[in-house]
């Protein structure tokens, strides 16, 4: 009997680990990779230190896979950048037997589809092989694979500046003056923003990450001034768990930008809504829908990310419609429900499509919503590969440790209020905290109200 393929799209950290779990259980992987080498879209983060130490970043095949070949790993409580994490651990992944020469690169993926079949007719299709249409070198080629795992990410598919989802008008007019994501402000990117005017967009860790990393630009060149524009109307909502977050580095982050905005090195405006976007005299003119307008030399867009669905388009996928990840999946990363920062954990069962040996995993799965973890996408591609091998039992089976914030997160942008009966019910109108318990933990001189880290070990149905 043939080994299974498995067709992974994208040789990220989750694509590579998936690669690692097949290896394990003797399929056979085949990763496409859009880059010229592996990990091409953490290479356009290599400057950014991750939220999670190593302990958190290593897929446990993977791990197994390397100790065999005498590699030793970090440190688990060190921090490691984007440029650690491909340096110290991808880069050895992928040179691996069995996974380095499954990888393709310079292969951009545009379409799957299963052979002789479209979307429409269905009789025999779960017997047929998929088809994987991509391009090398100049050529379109077809390669067959018996499952298919996409974890191409949504790294090249940032969300626009406009608050309605839409581009701002004259958006695509400016592009010469704006960046997406996290630019490397404080190296490759230096003479671009140093002594500037420079306004940054979002409320999530990417803008709080590059506001900081400015501020530091802003002390080798003090003429440089910045401004974060922020959707939501109370600004502390973006400062996170601070000490009580079990993430501690994500926690310092939020505490270092409510200290720049509080000592007036980051002038900030709240309910900032961008409409439009003139240049007018060499400068940006960002304007927000209630009129007010902002100046500035360049602007950074760091409002998250969405999936790029159109090579799906001839498989049979379901969708939540607002977050764009499976129907199962979006109750439990749903940004607009209160959560307390946890996540149930989630494999096979949550991640499958009605086109049967069809996954969506890593960042991807998510859909729009914001909160992936890197050790969430080892777990989901550690049951998907055993689904596929036939192993149900380990598939169903999903242990995870997961940190949480420790301060329980609101809707962005909306109510002052945490949802009823989740850490003592709502804040008062007039307090800036995300729920009762924070509201009197602050009260009382405390950072907030920590709720720990959950250990979590179930099986999941399907």
């Amino acid at each position: 009997m043939a080994r299974k393929t498995i067709a992974i799209i994208g040789a990220g950290p989750v694509g590579l680990a998936a690669a690692a779990h097949a290896v394990e259980r003797g399929l056979t992987p085949i990763l496409f990779e859009r880059g010229l080498s592996i990990g091409h879209a953490v290479r356009q983060w290599a400057h950014v230190p991750m939220f999670s130490p190593w302990a958190y970043n290593i897929d446990a095949a993977a791990g197994r896979l390397l100790a065999a070949r005498g590699w030793a790993p970090p440190a688990p409580d060190a921090y490691p950048t984007g440029g650690d994490l491909l340096a110290l651990y991808l880069a050895p992944l992928a040179a691996l037997a069995g996974i380095c020469d499954a990888i393709r690169l310079e292969s951009d993926v545009t379409a799957i589809s299963r052979l002789g079949f479209d979307k429409v007719k269905t009789a025999g299709r779960d017997k047929a092989p998929f088809a994987i249409r991509y391009r090398q070198g100049g050529d379109e080629k077809t390669q067959l694979a018996d499952a298919v795992i996409d974890v191409s990410g949504t790294w090249f598919s940032p969300n626009p500046a406009g608050a309605s989802g839409l581009p701002a008008i004259g958006e695509h007019e400016a592009t010469g003056r704006i960046s997406y994501g996290m630019p490397d402000v404080l190296g490759s990117a230096a003479e671009r923003y140093a002594g500037r005017r420079i306004a940054v967009l979002g409320g999530g860790h990417s803008a709080i990450g590059t506001l900081t990393a400015l501020a530091e630009l802003q002390g080798r060149a003090p003429a440089t001034a910045i401004t974060w524009l922020y959707r939501g109307d109370v600004l502390s909502r973006a400062f996170g768990g601070g000490a009580a977050d079990q993430l501690a580095a994500r926690g310092e982050l939020g505490t270092r930008i409510a200290r720049l905005v509080e000592s007036g090195f980051v002038s900030a405006e709240t309910s900032f809504r961008l409409e439009r976007i003139e240049t007018q005299g060499g400068e940006l003119h960002l304007s927000s829908d209630d009129g007010r307008t902002i100046g500035a030399d360049e602007l950074i867009v760091a409002t998250g990310f969405r999936p790029k669905l159109g090579l799906l388009r001839e498989l049979r996928v379901q969708l939540d419609p607002a977050l764009e990840c499976t129907p199962a999946l979006a109750p439990l990363i749903d940004p607009n429900k209160h959560s307390c920062g946890t996540v149930r954990p989630h494999g096979a069962a949550e991640l499958a499509h009605p086109e049967a040996g069809f996954y969506i995993a890593g960042m991807k799965s998510y859909g729009r919503a914001p909160t992936f973890l890197l050790a969430t996408g080892h777990e989901q591609v550690r049951s998907i590969v055993a689904e596929i091998a036939g192993d149900r039992e380990a598939a169903r089976r999903v242990e995870l440790v997961l940190p949480e914030t420790g301060v329980c997160s609101a809707t962005p942008g909306g109510t002052t209020g945490a949802a009823a009966g989740c850490c003592g019910g709502p804040a008062p109108a007039a307090a800036e905290a995300c729920c009762a318990d924070d509201a009197l933990a602050k009260d009382a001189g405390k950072p907030g109200c920590g709720c720990g880290t959950r250990i979590i070990s179930e099986a999941v149905a399907v």
